[in-house]
């Protein structure tokens, strides 16, 4: 059996939690942000965790 390669891309934007979830940042928060309220870009900048659903997917790009 071979061995299975980690998605790169997946490995820079997910950390994986103790409890297996996977932790991930917000988008919106890369440029026009003068527009944006400061109230947004402060909860835009915080690091939330990923819904169950997408989380199954993240499993198989990262599976060590």
């Amino acid at each position: 059996m071979p061995k299975l390669k980690t998605r790169k891309a997946a490995s820079k934007r997910y950390k994986v939690t103790g409890n297996g979830n996977f932790l991930r940042r917000h988008a919106f928060k890369d440029h026009l942000l003068i527009k944006k309220s400061n109230k947004q870009k402060r909860k835009l900048s915080q690091v939330i965790c990923v819904s169950k659903n997408d989380s199954n997917v993240i499993k198989l790009m990262l599976p060590y």
